[in-house]
């Protein structure tokens, strides 16, 4: 019995289930499109849509490149590449909008972390780059709060701003596991930012729902963890359709030393400390046992499973022995995905088994 075993659950969620890619960006051009495309609805159906180029940040508040050289290394940055902008000190020296400063205000951010205070400067000059910092270092923000300033700097279109105020900026989530019809209707009335993953986006750009003609600013997040995952032939497939003349932006967690994109003295986040034992596959469970007893000091653990069948089994056996443990994988529908990962972030069953369905940033990890 483990002090767990009182941990409310729920029965049906457990049922058996089936198993079974440095520098400046090159010279702006026309954008390119594969043949028989179509436009959204919002969207004008002919002519070259002009790219309005990145925004740009006000000049950082160094004095000489001491200074600067210390603030980097007092905050462990490491950057390498031609012409790096400076970092930033304050959140003002992005040239962010005053209600944008109001957020982050009011959110009660005191000034840039890290990759934020190096990274926003390089994205607003319109650099590639590759940005690697540890889960809750702010990389979201570090291309977010740039893309949205990009998206203002663009040319708007007369159709668009019919239907959409001039300050307001339109997106959506395509992904698989969820209805196409809502997603569709975003897609066709027309939307700035579209977060995708690659399956269910190339099956839009097939069905002719969206083209990616007016993109301009890219970012591959988690990207080393999309190549390990075989997304290679979709990654390629996607920004083969993009114009040549766009901003690309890889952001990660972890690179490995495999996975080379420019230069190939890339620093990886220090903070992750990985542990390996090679044992035999009938000690596996009783030594998940012992590692669970050792770490639940109120983290979520994260257990990684090489099947979705083994995802049910192994949370079966834990929930037979006390343990609080919900399973999340691909043939589980969004709505109990979404419900396993509440109640497995807000702490109320802190053990999760999982596929690549869940990837990163969750607590600590055992690939089971």
């Amino acid at each position: 019995m483990t002090p767990y075993d009182r941990r409310y659950g729920d029965p049906q969620s457990y049922r058996q289930r089936r198993s079974d890619f440095m520098g400046q960006p090159p010279p702006v051009g026309p954008p390119t499109m594969g043949p028989g495309m179509a436009m959204p609805s919002s969207y004008p159906r002919s002519g070259q849509i002009p790219y309005g180029g990145p925004p740009t940040a006000h000049p950082p508040s160094f004095h000489g490149r001491q200074e600067v050289m210390f603030y980097r290394r007092t905050r462990d940055i490491t950057v390498q590449g031609h012409d790096v902008p400076k970092p930033i000190r304050m959140f003002r020296d992005a040239n962010f909008p005053d209600y944008r400063l109001g957020v982050i205000a009011n959110l009660g951010f005191v000034e840039p972390t890290p990759i934020q205070a190096q990274g926003w400067p390089m994205a607003l000059k319109g650099k590639y780059l590759i940005g690697i910092a540890e889960t809750g270092s702010g990389k979201t923000l570090a291309y977010l709060l740039p893309a949205l300033l990009h998206v203002n700097a663009q040319l708007r279109l007369e159709e668009a701003a019919k239907f959409a105020n001039h300050a307001n900026i339109r997106s959506t989530c395509i992904y698989g596991g969820a209805p196409k019809g809502p997603q569709i209707r975003d897609l066709k009335r027309g939307v700035e930012i579209v977060n995708a993953t690659p399956g269910r986006l190339i099956d839009m750009l097939e069905a002719q729902n969206t083209n990616l003609k007016r993109v301009t600013y890219l970012v591959l997040d988690e990207v080393d963890r999309m190549l390990d995952m075989g997304f290679e032939p979709q990654t390629r497939k996607i920004v083969s359709q993009i114009r040549p003349d766009r901003q690309t932006l890889y952001w990660s967690a972890t690179w490995p030393k495999e996975v080379i994109i420019g230069s190939p003295y890339l620093k990886a986040n220090q903070f992750i400390n990985q542990v390996v034992e090679v044992i035999t596959d009938p000690e596996k469970y009783n030594r998940l046992i012992k590692l669970l007893k050792d770490l639940m000091d109120g983290n979520q653990i994260l257990i990684f499973m090489e099947t979705k069948k083994g995802c049910d089994q192994v949370t079966r056996q834990l929930r037979m022995d006390g343990w609080p443990a919900l399973s999340i994988h691909g043939d589980k529908n969004q709505a109990e995905r979404d419900w396993v990962l509440a109640e497995f972030k807000s702490g109320r069953s802190p053990i999760m088994t999982a596929t690549d369905v869940a990837a990163r940033g969750l607590g600590r990890i055992i690939m089971f």
